[in-house]
Formats: C-alpha cells, structure tokens, sequence
C-alpha cells in the first residue's frame, strides 16, 4: 500500500530533474526549445504531484489539462523551431 506513494514521489521527482536539466541547457544556449521543455516537464511535476493529493475521483479529470497543456507547449516550441528559419 505504501509503493504507490512512494513510486509516484519518484515520477515527480524525475519529472522535475527533467526541468531542472533542460533550464540548465536553456542558461547556456538561449534556445526556447530548452525553456519550452523545462517549461513542460514542470508542468508534469505538478500534474504528477497532484496524484499524491486526496482528491475524489469524479474531480480529477481537471488535473490533465495540466498534461494537455505541457503536450501543447513542447508541439508549440518544436513548430516554432522547425518554422524560425523559412
């Protein structure tokens, strides 16, 4: 009963050294691609870390707008990027 807490502790945490590794490349380069990333895995750091919170199950469905909205963001850079240079 205890590893579900403990397994979804470990997603958000890995969700935020994702972060915490894509900022660290954004300070050396500037590129928005790696501020978009970081921006994304936050956003599943929080979305996973709701997970641990006692919410009923009829009112989880707003907690994966934070996942749409991360998704979005990371299609949004790579478009972006893709289309900077035409």
């Amino acid at each position: 009963m205890l590893l579900i807490p403990f397994l979804t502790g470990a997603v958000t945490f890995g969700f935020a050294a994702a972060a915490l590794f894509f900022l660290r490349f954004w300070t050396r380069t500037r590129d928005e691609l790696f501020l978009a990333f970081a921006a994304a895995f936050l956003l599943l750091a929080i979305q996973a870390g709701f997970a641990l919170a006692v919410i009923d199950v009829e009112d989880r469905a707003w907690i994966y707008l934070i996942r749409l909205a991360a998704f979005m963001l990371i299609i949004v850079a790579i478009i972006r990027t893709n289309t900077r240079g035409k």
